[in-house]
């Protein structure tokens, strides 16, 4: 059964962007800059008659283009031993449309709501055992200004992934964009 998820892609300049905070910090497993993305749902396991129909589906899934720019630093879990490092958004509004769209199209094909609030963020790294608490809090004040240039937005992707025990593998299924809902299957 396919294990699918609807995300942004980041753009070239924003991965490049990225990919310049991905060092200097011991136990990080940082992210492949290829594998980057803003995942707006989190979709799980389906039968095959559900991926197709949720293929189909998000074509009609329509929103103006935005613009979109990533700001600050943070962790998850916000307290305790921290497992996940990421880049959060400024001003998620016109994500956060899209998003009620997205998940208004999932739930008319029967899929379960999601029980984490959504906290659109891009992860950047993921701990294999937590760094010294000082390397990690002068790491993030160091980089507590990261911005990026406001970036163009205008399609999402659905991807499915397989969990492999060195990171998950993802696959792009379709690209649907935004005015049009075309979908393009890969």
């Amino acid at each position: 059964m396919p294990r699918l998820f609807v995300a942004l892609p980041m753009p070239e300049e924003v991965a490049i962007d990225l990919e310049r905070l991905s060092t200097g910090l011991p136990g990080a497993r940082w992210t492949d800059p290829e594998d980057y993305h803003l995942t707006l749902r989190f979709v799980g396991e389906v039968d095959h008659e559900t991926f197709w129909e949720l293929g189909e589906a998000l074509a009609s899934v329509r929103v103006p283009p935005f613009d979109l720019a990533l700001l600050g630093l943070g962790l998850f879990p916000p307290r305790g031993e921290p497992h996940t490092l990421w880049v959060g958004v400024e001003s998620p509004e016109p994500l956060i449309a899209l998003k009620r769209k997205i998940d208004r199209v999932v739930r008319e094909l029967g899929v379960a709501q999601e029980k984490r609030n959504f906290h659109p963020h891009v992860t950047i790294a993921r701990f294999r055992f937590p760094p010294p608490p000082d390397r990690l809090g002068s790491w993030l004040k160091g980089r507590s200004l990261f911005r990026t240039r406001p970036f163009p937005v205008s399609h999402f992707n659905l991807y499915s992934s397989v969990l492999r025990p060195e990171g998950a593998e993802h696959t792009l299924e379709a690209s649907y964009d935004f005015v049009a809902g075309v979908m393009e299957r890969v």
